[in-house]
């Protein structure tokens, strides 16, 4: 018998646990797999940036005694009617058919409550939404869901959308179970089928036909409403500068880590850059085209916690939407249903279950049953009391760097913590005055 002792078995890097069986399971079933939520590899983010805050060389706010600001103007390029919001903090677009009716209201209420705007998403304007929200955006899709001239007049801001974060270049997909009658009238599909949307508008192709689309809206809302341009984080600086020539009010910039109701998974992890890649491009292109802060840049994708905020709005955005964190914020994949989320074969937090239509929230489903379970009215308090708590916190870190508004804070109160993120973002490497590409040390 020998006395050399075994060693432990080294499982592969490449071929770990996870990408073993998605090979088995693509092999057993020859289907792609379809899955909700963002990316969930590890890539660079916010916390990988932190602020240096104030001590002989800056001077701090009294947090008790001293004002700062957290109101933003949306669109005060061309439109009548800027939207006025009390905090940087907006609700990204969810659609009627991914969520229920009544998570939809319950995003409207708070909303309403914290003083800030939410968004239709694909599908159409619900009376529940337009009815409890105070500030609604509209979202103008390639897919034209539920658009109609009366719902654009309505609204009190138009968001066409050209990409999204999860899948820049490819169109959503609601699976058949999802599809009710109700979803099925306002989207003018077969009831039970499953729906693809078109991953480009059928009416134009390229950014002079978009100038034209915005002249259009502008006509039918009569100047009044601000308009946005939606593009997901692939190449923000040209894109950026695109939808500004072609007469935006608002560009909304979506990173990778922005969720969506359902598409393929090799796109969610594949396709896109992270948000922290896309800012300072964007701000860049804002910048050279003389537009910083006339035309606004309001930034997505995995936005959780107002120090996230803070950072986005120090490298140089105006606002910031949330989507998955909102969806949390009123109940969804809340650990008391884990025993339910195990038999859907997923887990709490997993947030991957959005396509099936069985949530046992009662959030991302259409099954009347389901839907029964959540509370609208509650859902909007526990919504506003978050978006308070995340304004309060943009208001801390900003305080701490000395500024009287959360719009004061710049990249020179940051620094980065690893060199993808100094990269990405371009402020300087933690203890040091570079960062990569900016030259020597």
């Amino acid at each position: 018998m020998s006395d050399i002792p075994n060693t432990t078995p080294r499982q592969s890097a490449t071929f770990d646990e996870y990408t073993n069986s998605e090979i088995r399971r693509a092999a057993a079933t020859g289907i792609y797999d379809i899955r909700g939520g963002g990316a969930k590899r590890k890539l660079p983010h916010f916390d990988d940036l932190l602020f240096l805050g104030a001590s002989i060389s800056r001077y701090p706010l009294e947090g008790y005694r001293e004002k700062c600001e957290t109101k933003v103007t949306l669109g005060t390029r061309f439109a009548k009617n800027p939207i006025e919001l009390d905090i940087p903090i907006t609700i990204a677009g969810m659609s009627f058919g991914a969520l229920s009716g009544p998570a939809k209201e319950a995003l409207g209420r708070g909303a309403t409550i914290a003083g800030t705007s939410t968004t239709t998403g694909d599908g159409g304007m619900t009376p529940e939404e337009r009815g409890h929200s105070e500030k609604l955006v509209y979202q103008y899709l390639p897919s034209r869901y539920g658009m109609n001239p009366d719902d654009l007049r309505r609204a009190d801001a138009i968001e066409i959308v050209v990409g999204q974060g999860a899948k820049p270049g490819g169109g959503g997909m609601l699976l058949g179970q999802k599809i009710s009658d109700r979803v099925a009238e306002m989207r003018n599909l077969p009831k039970g089928i499953d729906q693809r949307s078109a991953c480009r508008h059928p009416d134009w192709t390229g950014p002079d036909d978009l100038e034209i689309k915005i002249l259009e809206i502008r006509e039918i809302t009569n100047w009044e409403k601000p308009i946005y341009i939606k593009i997901g984080g692939a190449r923000p600086y040209y894109d950026t500068m695109l939808a500004i020539k072609a007469g935006a009010d608002v560009v909304v910039l979506d990173g990778m880590q922005g969720g969506t109701a359902a598409t393929q998974e090799v796109f969610i992890e594949h396709v896109g850059q992270p948000i922290l890649a896309c800012i300072r491009p964007a701000v860049q292109a804002l910048q050279d085209m003389g537009m910083h802060r006339d035309v606004q840049l309001v930034v997505s994708g995995g936005i959780r916690n107002g120090a996230d905020v803070a950072k986005a709005l120090a490298l140089g955005a105006d606002a910031v939407a949330i989507g998955t964190a909102a969806l949390v914020a009123i109940g969804d994949n809340d650990p008391k249903w884990e025993a339910e989320y195990q038999k859907l074969g997923s887990t709490a937090g997993a947030y991957d279950d959005w396509h099936e239509g069985k949530d046992p929230a009662g959030i991302s489903t259409q099954d009347e049953t389901l839907m029964k379970r959540f509370n609208p009215e509650l859902g909007g308090r526990l919504l506003a009391n978050y978006l308070k708590v995340m304004a309060l916190e943009v208001q801390t870190m900003a305080r701490a760097c000395g500024k009287n508004h959360v719009h004061n804070l710049e990249p020179e109160d940051l620094c980065a913590i690893t060199m993808e993120a100094a990269a990405m973002a371009q402020v300087p490497l933690a203890g040091t005055n570079w960062y990569p590409g900016k030259g020597s040390m």
